[in-house]
C-alpha cells in the first residue's frame, strides 16, 4: 500500500489543528468545561477536532472518523481516521507545553499510520509501524537492558492505583533510576525518540492509544496492555510501551 498520500495528509492535518490550538494556548481565559467523566475540555479541543474533521470530509469523503469530541461516522469504512485534538488537556489548561495532537489512520481496523504533534515545540512524530521519524529524522528507542538505569514516565501518578495494581506500579517506580509524569502522548514521543525508556497508562480510550501504536512500533518499542497482551482495539484499554528488552520484566513487576 502506498502511504505517501496519507503521510502528506498527516502533515496537513497537524497544520490545520495547530492553527486552531495555538491562539488558545497560554491564555488564562481559555474557558474550561467538565465532561461527564469530569475530564476537562476547552473550545480549543472541540474546534480543532471539528477543523480536522471538515478537512478529512473534503479530502477523503468515503473515510470514517473517530474523534474524542465529536463522535464517530462511518466506523465500518475501509479507512478510519482517529483524532484526539488535545491529548493532555490538563497540561494545556495550565500552560504546560507537553500536550499533543494525536492523529491515526486505521485500515480495516488496524492502525497503519500515527502522528504525535506538539505544536508549541514544533515537533512532529510520524510512524508507520516500520519506521518512525521526528521532524523528518528517523528515531529509535535507546538501548536499555537494566531497569535500574531506566527512566519511567506516566500521565498521572494516582491512576495506576485507581485502575490497575498500586503495589506493582510502586515497586516498578522504586526500581527505576528516574520517574516522572511527563505523560500523555508526549511521554510516548520521548520513549520513541530515545529520551526515556518506559511509558505507561493504566486506562486509555481508543483515540488516546491507536495513533501511538505505529509510532512506537516503528521506533522499535514494544507496546502492549498493562498485562502484556496485544493492544489496539476500539474499546477501553491500557498501554505499556518500552524497550523490548525490558518489557517482560516490567509486566511481571506490574502484575505481582
Amino acid at each position: 500500500m502506498n502511504l505517501e498520500p496519507y503521510v502528506a495528509a498527516l502533515h496537513e492535518l497537524t497544520e490545520v489543528s495547530s492553527s486552531v490550538i495555538l491562539p488558545y494556548f497560554g491564555r488564562l481565559d481559555v474557558g474550561v468545561e467538565r465532561k461527564a467523566d469530569q475530564s476537562p475540555v476547552t473550545l480549543a479541543d472541540r474546534d480543532a477536532e471539528l477543523a480536522m474533521r471538515n478537512w478529512i470530509e473534503r479530502k477523503f469523503p468515503g473515510h470514517g472518523i473517530l474523534g474524542e469530541e465529536h463522535g464517530t461516522v462511518r466506523a465500518d469504512a475501509e479507512f478510519v481516521w482517529v483524532l484526539d485534538p488535545i491529548d493532555g488537556t490538563k497540561s494545556f489548561i495550565t500552560g504546560v507545553p507537553l500536550f499533543t495532537t494525536l492523529i491515526g489512520l486505521l485500515h480495516e481496523g488496524r492502525p497503519i499510520l500515527g502522528a504525535i504533534h506538539q505544536p508549541v515545540l514544533r515537533q512532529l512524530m510520524i510512524g508507520d509501524g516500520r519506521q518512525t521519524t521526528l521532524n523528518g529524522r528517523a528515531v529509535r528507542v535507546r538501548p536499555m537492558s537494566q531497569l535500574a538505569k531506566a527512566t519511567l514516565l506516566t500521565s498521572d501518578a494516582l491512576f495506576p492505583g485507581r485502575y490497575q495494581n498500586a503495589a506493582g506500579f510502586t515497586e516498578l517506580s522504586n526500581r527505576v533510576q528516574l520517574y516522572r509524569t511527563f505523560g500523555d502522548g508526549y511521554g510516548y514521543l520521548l520513549v520513541a525518540s530515545g529520551w526515556a525508556d518506559l511509558m505507561m497508562d493504566p486506562i486509555m480510550n481508543a483515540w488516546d492509544l491507536l495513533p501511538l501504536i505505529p509510532c512506537m512500533e516503528g521506533a522499535g518499542a514494544k507496546i502492549t496492555d498493562w498485562q502484556g497482551r496485544p493492544t489496539g482495539g476500539l474499546g477501553e484499554a491500557s498501554a505499556v510501551a518500552c524497550q523490548p528488552e525490558l518489557h517482560d520484566e516490567v509486566i511481571r513487576i506490574l502484575n505481582p
